[in-house]
């Protein structure tokens, strides 16, 4: 079972316990034991128990590096959406994950996450992303159940070793299923991806679609719903 070694409280006298995988703890034990495992350590909370990563593969930093040019992409031309990656969340009691990637509308957009008092997200994205070598994977049972028990709205999950894409919509519990070959989120409109492109590392095509969702009537009308719950926010 994986151990992280974690050094001494500095000014305590007595070390931190160490951080295993498999463990249960409160998020807030989770985290203190984390912090203290220094800068270089992975580790995430689900569901109450501790699990440290393996090392990622090419095929897993690749298509990581795609979703990641998408999802800029959509942020640079929608105000007030943010992409975070591998950003520690802090979903609640018992999680607190470290998404490969995740979109967020900023608090005065109407979003449900803010950044606490020692840099953190705390509460839950509207899209999660997470890239996974097959669908027998943490990222599409344990991770799921706690990304939808938070209030996660959308779930986005690329499994490698199968070539194949699961687009989740947490609010009413379907599948986004794509149209011609692309999904279509629903929560951020106009963020398209194109399936067989993502699969085949074809960024050309990648990149087509996400412009084209971008010049969609459906955008458009979203910017403007942003302009609206921007002008009506507190202190905006």
């Amino acid at each position: 079972m994986p151990t992280v070694s974690l050094a001494s409280e500095q000014g305590k006298g007595a070390p931190v316990p160490p951080l295993d995988a498999g463990d249960r703890l409160t998020q807030a034990e989770f985290h203190r034991r984390y912090e203290a495992a220094g800068p270089h350590v992975k580790a995430e909370l689900i569901g109450g128990v501790v699990h440290v990563p393996s090392p990622l593969r090419v095929p897993h930093g690749l298509a990581h590096g795609k979703l990641s040019l998408v999802l800029g992409l959509y942020a640079a031309s929608t105000p007030g959406a943010q992409v975070l990656d591998n950003a520690t969340t802090i979903l609640g009691e018992e999680s607190e994950p470290q998404p490969d990637l995740s979109l967020r509308l900023l608090p005065e957009y109407g979003g449900r996450t803010r950044v606490n008092d020692k840099q953190y997200l705390a509460g839950p994205p509207e899209l999660v992303v997470e890239v996974a070598h097959s669908s027998a994977s943490i990222d599409l049972h344990q991770k799921r159940e706690d990304y939808q028990k938070a209030g996660v709205r959308e779930y986005l999950v690329v499994c490698v070793a199968e070539e194949e894409l699961y687009w989740f919509d947490f609010r009413d519990g379907s599948s986004i299923a794509p149209h011609r070959g692309t999904h279509r989120s629903r929560i951020f409109p106009g963020l398209w991806i194109d399936r067989t492109a993502l699969l085949a590392d074809n960024a050309a095509r990648l990149i087509e679609v996400v412009q084209q969702g971008l010049a969609s009537k459906a955008h458009a009308a979203f910017v403007k719903r942003l302009a609206t719950w921007k002008k009506q926010a507190p202190n905006a």
